[in-house]
């Protein structure tokens, strides 16, 4: 027995998904969702079960980065999987959200949001490096996903944060603020030009079931927590600037939430074609996190959005649209632990060559 949870673990070092860091923003926003709409029955639950999700990726992502570095460094130059690791920043500041919304601390807080923002330097301008200079490149129909977005998730990620903890920053509010807003703008430039390839992608060139891939759920994850950053700074924004930049605040968050929605049916319309009408299987993938994040991020941004913009009858779609984001975390949560289950009983043969087929898929 002990043998074999050896070998998953080292299995799982060594394939783990750069993206895995998704399963940390799903749960974190769904349990915040669930705080918001008085559901602390399930809000805490999920706020433990987080912290203990981000230990053990953390512990997972460090022993690849000594053990195997060769593969990390592949995935990271890999256009369709690199940009994976930025769900580490947004994991990171979802977190820091909690500690901030369902327990008052700012100071672990205040930690989590730093280390996202050093991760955020590093990464951010890491990938936009290697993926310009390396030699060979896939052509744009296979070299972009939805995933490409998580440049702007984890850029809002550090606004949304940020303006969380506005009061830690009292003797430089303005300037943080001025901070935070840049970062809100910058992650707005960055969906504008990426989901204009993306479109162009869906539109001029053939797609097969097997690439519209879960992650493709962010072009509505982005834009929700686009949403929510301008929200937050309308919220928490104390500084004299911002009162001649509220109404291109409001007008501009607006705007990201009715493209948000405009997507919602489109998904769940190109989901409908992938698993009903061409019959592609239905089976976990980690990359199925990037699909459980958009909906509870949705359910967190509109509520927001209704108090920043005093718009009570918004507040009807997060009531039901919380029972949406549950279903599909649970349904992830059990996928996860049948992946788990049936790899352990595999053997360490079969497992491994699972694990690297799984791997190769998420690629292509």
């Amino acid at each position: 027995m002990w043998n074999k949870i050896n070998s998953m673990t080292r299995n799982g070092i060594r394939d783990l998904f750069p993206a895995y860091f998704a399963l940390v923003m799903a749960t974190g926003i769904v349990s915040i969702a669930c705080h918001l709409l008085k559901m602390d029955f399930l809000a805490f639950p999920l706020f433990y079960l987080n912290q203990f999700f981000y230990i053990i990726l953390w512990l997972f992502t460090l022993a690849r980065i000594f053990r195997h570095p060769s593969r990390l460094l592949g995935d990271m130059s890999n256009h369709r999987l690199g940009t994976g690791f930025l769900t580490i920043v947004a994991g990171t500041n979802v977190l820091g959200s909690q500690f901030v919304i369902l327990n008052s601390n700012q100071t672990i807080a205040l930690f989590l949001w730093i280390l996202g923002l050093v991760l955020w330097l590093f990464l951010i301008y890491a990938l936009f490096t290697v993926l310009t200079v390396k030699q060979e490149k896939p052509p744009l129909e296979s070299g972009i996903n939805g995933a490409w977005l998580l440049f702007v998730v984890s850029t809002q990620s550090i606004a949304v944060l940020g303006m969380l903890l506005t009061s830690r920053f009292a003797a430089w509010e303005e300037m943080f603020t001025f901070a935070m807003l840049g970062f809100f703008l910058l992650g707005c430039m960055f969906y504008i030009l990426i989901i204009s390839l993306i479109l162009y992608r869906f539109m001029f060139f053939k797609i097969e079931p097997d690439e519209m891939t879960p992650p493709y759920w962010i072009n509505m994850g982005a834009v929700a927590i686009t949403t929510l950053a301008g929200a937050n700074i309308l919220l928490k924004g104390n500084a004299a600037f911002l009162s001649d930049l509220t109404p291109f605040i409001k007008g501009f968050t607006i705007f990201f939430w009715a493209s948000g929605t405009w997507w919602i049916p489109l998904l769940f319309l190109l989901g409908a074609w992938r698993h009903i009408y061409k019959r592609y299987p239905l089976t976990y993938h980690p990359a199925y996190w990037g699909l459980v994040f958009p909906l509870g991020m949705y359910t967190v941004c509109t509520f927001q959005l209704a108090k920043a913009i005093d718009l009570e009858f918004l507040l009807s779609i997060p009531k039901f649209f919380i029972f949406i984001a549950l279903i599909a975390w649970l349904a992830t949560i059990v996928g996860l632990l049948r992946h788990l289950m049936t790899t352990f009983l595999k053997s360490p043969s079969e497992s491994t060559s699972s694990q690297a087929v799984g791997q190769a898929s998420a690629g292509k």
